[in-house]
């Protein structure tokens, strides 16, 4: 994974966080509900939220180049972090204790936020026409455990 907080694996062919949320996301998508059982599930439903946003600007791109500048854009804008009135998981995701808590947890989530946009990128432009694969976007609305991080509606 890029700079953040998290710990960068060393290249092989192991699995990180973010390789899981992206192999299960076109079946953990259809869930309405989803059983914590440890931490690293707390991380999987934010990512599968995020990888919903991120397709929503996905299906809107001409090309790759496009996306990746949409990838960043994303990734940087203002998010809430648990705690915060708009994050939509305030339920199962603890408020941080202290404001040093929350500026890590605000850079995890961005470093988190980073990684999807850059991996997904490559997976929904693989097709060698250049255009969006249709066996991603169109996964752009569906709602997640009837949550979505932009809020009301979900319209980003």
């Amino acid at each position: 994974m890029g700079r953040g907080p998290a710990p960068c694996l060393p290249p092989s062919d192991q699995q990180d966080i973010i390789d899981e949320a992206l192999y299960y996301f076109k079946a953990n998508v259809f869930f309405r509900t989803y059983e914590i059982k440890n931490e690293g599930d707390r991380v999987l439903i934010y990512l599968t939220l995020y990888i919903t946003e991120c397709l929503k600007k996905l299906q809107k791109c001409a090309n790759k180049a496009q996306a990746q500048n949409e990838m960043y854009s994303l990734a940087i804008a203002k998010f809430d972090i648990p705690g915060e009135p708009g994050f939509p998981l305030n339920g199962v995701y603890m408020k941080p204790a202290t404001g040093e808590e929350a500026d890590i947890m605000r850079q995890y989530f961005l470093q988190l936020r980073h990684e999807i946009g850059l991996r997904l990128v490559e997976k929904v432009f693989e097709n060698t026409d250049g255009k969006p694969s249709k066996w991603w976007t169109c996964f752009a609305k569906k709602r997640f455990m009837e949550k979505s991080l932009s809020g009301p509606g979900g319209n980003n």
